[in-house]
């Protein structure tokens, strides 16, 4: 077992204060997310005979140790997940993910847009309360939202959602010609009339990108309020921003996204919207027996608390995440190691059976073979 030391994304939206506290630190500034994994934009780290190396590059010399047969055989020499700590402070990018073939198919073209050959479905549980957006609402529901504003330049979105169109409504709000700050005026005037959490979020995303017609998305998107303790899982083609909150994020290491707005970074409307499916709904995932088990390979998510005592079979790679308390972390080839909050330890498979006890929280990843 190797304790790690994970990178931390200092992304604009980010917090100044959540992964700071879990921590125990002062932060400098916002931190956004805090990697646990071996994806190649941020390794974590760890030390072995007194040197410090990546985990990518600990998992490259010895593939089978490391990620066990299983995992190879089905995924290849690569760790296929990535957990991450996610504080929303401000609301994130308008995004959709890649299915696989997509991914393959982008990165294989070199489009700049695909950073992975690999696709990118994630879970995110809630440690706080945790808002988002991701999913259409139906076409009538939106229509009649964008249509309570009586904006005339509007007037073509509308007419395409009451064609039951919603990929080509998207299409005729992003691609709104020039000057798009008055449209962006005209929506703020006339949503700050209109006493509704959704039109209130359309004035607060217009303060912040005030040319970006994005800024209606709460009127086409479904929001979602997670309580702490809830998931939801977003596969390909679901359409999303996460607005606020701090959770435990798990996906397939990928770090493929694409961008339609509500950002500085790259935006490519087109490529998002072949990719985006109007029919792509985010999923809840209820735990069995304590593990949050998402409708793809790559990952599954244990939820470890107090009182709680986890006998895992050895053979996969497991990343070992403490929130709250101390965490007691065994197995049958390595000392025990003890983590607390925002502490981690990676297991390889060649460490066989684990043994998890907890005082406190503690989150357990590993593949699905």
């Amino acid at each position: 077992m190797d304790l790690l030391t994970n990178p931390i994304k200092d992304y604009p939206w980010g917090s100044r204060t959540a992964i700071a506290a879990l921590t125990g630190r002062q932060a400098t500034g916002p931190e956004a997310e805090m990697w646990f994994g071996a994806h190649p934009s941020g390794s974590s780290t760890l030390v072995r005979d007194g040197t410090e190396l990546t985990l990518a590059d600990a998992v490259a010399a010895d593939p089978a140790g490391m990620l066990g047969d299983q995992v190879i055989e089905r995924f290849g020499e690569r760790l296929p997940y990535l957990m991450k700590l996610i504080a929303v402070e401000r609301p994130l990018s308008l995004q959709v993910h890649p299915d696989a073939g997509q991914a393959a198919a982008g990165y294989a073209r070199g489009d700049a847009n695909y950073s992975d050959p690999w696709h990118k479905p994630e879970l995110i549980y809630a440690l706080t309360p945790f808002t988002g957006l991701a999913g259409f609402r139906s076409p009538e529901q939106a229509a009649t939202m964008i249509d309570r504003l009586h904006v005339p330049e509007l007037r073509p979105v509308v007419a395409r959602l009451e064609d039951g169109d919603l990929i080509g409504a998207l299409r005729v709000l992003l691609e709104t010609p020039q000057p798009r700050r008055r449209l962006v005026e005209a929506v703020v005037w006339a949503a700050s009339s209109v006493h509704h959490p959704d039109y209130a979020l359309v004035v607060r995303l217009a303060r912040q990108y005030p040319e970006d017609p994005a800024v209606l998305a709460p009127l086409l998107l479904r929001r979602h309020e997670l309580a702490p303790g809830e998931t939801l899982f977003l596969g390909a083609g679901v359409l999303h921003c996460y607005l606020s909150g701090f959770g435990v994020e798990v996906m397939a290491c990928s770090d493929n996204v694409l961008r339609a707005g509500l950002t500085g970074k790259r935006i490519d409307v087109p490529e998002l919207l072949r990719v985006t499916r109007a029919d792509a709904q985010p999923l809840p995932v209820t735990a069995v027996d304590g593990a949050f088990i998402p409708p793809c390979p790559e990952f599954l998510l244990r939820l470890v608390t107090s009182g709680r005592r986890r006998e895992l079979a050895g053979g996969v790679p497991r990343i070992v995440l403490c929130t709250e308390g101390v965490a007691e972390v065994g197995a049958a080839h390595a000392a025990e190691l003890k983590l607390g909050p925002g502490e981690s330890v990676f297991i390889p498979a060649s460490d066989g059976d684990v043994t998890i006890a907890v005082d406190g929280i503690a989150f357990c990843v590993e593949p699905q073979v």
